[in-house]
């Protein structure tokens, strides 16, 4: 059996005269495309590319981050991160990133799917050093239910770390029928979707407050209003969580929140990047 993939990805970003820069260096089939400032030099976009389109049992996926004082990075990715059914090996993907004093970081991926079958472990870690922000969501869609293929076997497990803000380790299992349709386990909804905000000072109540309520308004307006909820979690994150039993309405929700956040708490108009639209 073939040991799979292995990709590492470097990124270096940088403040130089006031605009970001960013030195990559990549090991396999995991890099980025050009710098992109859609919205003036302050800001730099990157779009993160996998060319074998998927990830399946034995490959190992690794993106380090830093994110230098002053700069701002925003990636994205131009369509879903696939985790192939396995014969056995575990599929992993590992995201580590450090933001320096005053950096700033949008992490805004496409959905993960969990097709059937697949062993995989998704590893998100954010070190925040004092004045350093970061906004991130993270949207998982288990198995392919339009095309009649639920998530009735294999696993996934994840990890989100914020070093003395938030640790959470959670495992999906395809066979644990009691947490995919109990009303205290996912309740038969196949997407689960988060959003945050963190930073490495507390926030403030009266930010905290802002950001909640602004969050709290445009969930009553979604088509998700019974089964999402926003909450200041710590005095230096706010984090959001949804239900959904289709990839759409979660991300259209989570692009509403991501665009007032960006707007209110760092005065910044939402700037889409352009694989979004395409």
């Amino acid at each position: 059996m073939s040991p799979g993939w292995s990709g590492h990805l470097q990124l270096d970003y940088r403040s130089e005269q006031g605009r970001t820069v960013a030195l990559d260096r990549h090991h396999g089939p995991l890099r980025v495309l050009q710098r992109l400032y859609p919205e003036g030099p302050t800001v730099c976009h990157h779009v993160l590319i996998h060319p074998p389109g998927g990830v399946v049992g034995g490959d190992e996926l690794v993106l380090d981050l830093r994110v230098g004082p002053g700069s701002h990075a925003l990636l994205t990715t131009p369509g879903a991160t696939r985790f192939y059914r396995s014969a056995g090996p575990l599929a992993r993907q590992t995201v580590q990133a450090t933001l320096a004093e005053g950096a700033r970081l949008e992490w805004l991926p496409l959905e993960s799917i969990a097709y059937p079958g697949c062993a995989a472990l998704n590893q998100l870690r954010f070190d925040l050093q004092p004045g350093a922000q970061m906004i991130g969501w993270d949207l998982l869609a288990l198995g392919l239910p339009a095309a009649g293929q639920p998530f009735e076997r294999g696993h996934f497990s994840q990890q989100l770390t914020l070093p003395g803000v938030w640790l959470e380790r959670g495992r999906i299992d395809g066979a644990d029928r009691l947490l995919r349709d109990s009303a205290l386990g996912l309740a038969g909804h196949s997407l689960v979707a988060t959003l945050w905000l963190a930073s490495g000072t507390a926030l403030g109540r009266l930010a905290s407050e802002a950001l909640v309520e602004a969050a709290r308004s445009l969930i009553a307006t979604s088509t998700l209003a019974a089964t999402a909820g926003v909450s200041a979690a710590h005095p230096r994150l706010v984090v959001l969580r949804a239900l959904a039993h289709q990839v759409d309405p979660a991300m259209a929700l989570l692009h509403s929140v991501w665009a007032a956040w960006r707007h209110q708490h760092w005065a910044l108009p939402p700037c889409p990047p352009r694989v979004w639209r395409t």
